[in-house]
């Protein structure tokens, strides 16, 4: 027998169930179909939470290790406890997904545990594991995510060739840890693991490190990270590699051709991700897909059938959690008559390695390959009063704006909760602000924030303090 209801969501990650929660605020009997024990997807149950979970915790034994001397605070030797770190982690993310289960009974979300395929525009077949079922729905909305992207030549073995995934559990710390991959999770989970005592080497086939940067942030980014310990080999690539019992032999090539060899116990693959469309029946629906392989869409999140709509890493856009969510808001509100919708221009991306990036709009490159005239201001946290107290002096804030009419165009900041001040960015890009109307804002002292101030103010050329 067939069961009826208004919207079917299928995977249950960040984009999935808010989306599930606001249409059922809406009014819509909504059954949210997942494929795994647990709820919320990629980003709490193996990306974004538990990875922040091992930062902030080794960020304690860097701290203990050696940041704590200059404060007049002298620790006796540190000691690791791996498995009581890594069962932390695993209590906050069994916390959250607990969580999420609450609020499907708070707002009357029906969850079903099983494996979707369409069937058609309003039908899907769930299997579960006692048995399967059908539903029959006015709507569909697919928001299935995203898995680890792999390299042709670099098998993931899950043991010595790994993904995020498993460089979120290792049992031991690693003697040398490569990192393929120089974007925001091969940097923070080599972070991670460099701080518990791992040497860690990065490679990256491009010229700098997270390349969607601005190049003075990224730059600046990398000079920190070394600092700390991490080495880094740009425009390289992994042209060899050997998978013996004990360790992984890889042999490293430059553009120019020079070689190098090197041993290490794990290799972290982390080069980006793809949509996870495997089994979803799109074809036998007549659900089309764009020239990316990702799911097409409309303005509307409408994909060729009008009835099945997509969110998420399965879409277009970055894949990002926050963007996610927000679509699964907006197409929720879309269902209910209102007007949904999303700004793109306006997404902010953060990287949580210390220092902190955090951007949103045009880098400068990006500004001048479209022709535009920008000024930009910079303002560096080595002048800021709160952050020498915290110690935290690396980086910078650097904005850009429209030189004709000081509209702005993009906000970079890297440096100590860049996470939390790149907020204020993406309010004033909202609302169409100018770096002038930053620079005239009354910020609290002394704060991180008014770095973003000063380089406001310094757009103009006239920072009090830089």
């Amino acid at each position: 027998m067939t069961e009826k209801t208004d919207l079917i969501v299928l995977g249950a990650g960040p984009g999935g169930y808010v989306a599930a929660i606001r249409a059922a605020q809406l009014g819509m009997q909504v059954t949210l179909v997942e494929k795994n024990p647990a709820l919320g997807g990629t980003c709490l149950n193996v990306g974004c939470i538990p990875s922040k979970a091992l930062l902030e915790s080794s960020a304690l034994v860097a701290a203990a290790k050696s940041g704590l001397q200059e404060h007049g605070l002298s620790l006796g030797e540190v000691k690791l406890d791996l498995s009581a770190m890594l069962e932390r982690k695993h209590q906050i993310v069994e916390q959250l997904t607990g969580g999420i289960r609450m609020l499907m009974k708070k707002n009357k979300v029906q969850v079903v545990h099983g494996k979707g395929r369409l069937l058609s525009g309003t039908r899907m077949h769930i299997e579960e594991e006692s048995g399967s079922r059908e539903l029959d729905a006015g709507n569909i909305l697919l928001a299935t995510g995203s898995v680890p992207a792999g390299l042709p030549g670099l098998p993931l073995d899950g043991k010595q060739i790994v993904s995020s995934t498993e460089a979120l559990s290792f049992d031991q710390v690693p003697k040398h840890l490569l990192v393929v991959g120089a974007g925001a999770v091969g940097l923070e989970l080599g972070l991670v693991w460099s701080r518990l005592g791992a040497t860690v080497t990065v490679v990256e086939l491009l010229d700098q490190i997270v390349p969607f940067a601005d190049r003075l942030i990224a730059r600046t980014l990398q000079r920190a990270l070394k600092v700390q310990g991490m080495e880094f080999h740009l425009k390289t690539k992994v042209v060899d590699l050997k998978n013996t019992d004990a360790q992984v032999e890889v042999t490293l090539e430059d553009t120019k051709g020079g070689r190098q060899d090197l041993r290490c116990d794990k290799v972290l693959v982390s080069v980006g991700r793809t949509a996870y469309l495997e089994g979803l029946g799109l074809a036998d629906a007549g659900i089309a897909l764009d020239e990316r392989g990702k799911i097409a869409v409309n303005d509307k999140f409408q994909t060729s059938v009008d009835t099945v709509y997509a969110i998420g890493d399965v879409i277009r856009g970055p894949m990002l959690a926050h963007k996610a969510e927000d679509e699964g808001i907006a197409v929720a509100e879309i269902l209910a008559g209102l007007p949904g919708e999303i700004n793109y221009d306006v997404i902010p991306s953060v990287v949580y390695t210390t220092p902190e990036l955090a951007q949103v709009g045009l880098t400068e490159q990006q500004a001048e390959e479209q022709g535009l005239e920008i000024k930009t201001g910079k303002f560096f946290f080595k002048a800021n009063g709160r952050a020498l107290c915290a110690g935290e002096t690396d980086g910078l804030v650097k904005i850009i704006a429209d030189a004709k009419t000081d509209k702005i165009l993009g906000v970079h900041i890297l440096g100590p909760h860049a996470s939390e001040l790149i907020a204020e960015a993406v309010i004033a890009m909202e609302l169409g602000a100018s770096s002038e109307d930053i620079a005239r804002t009354v910020h609290a002292h002394p704060t991180l924030s008014e770095a973003v101030r000063e380089a406001a103010l310094a757009v103009d050329g006239r920072a009090i303090h830089g």
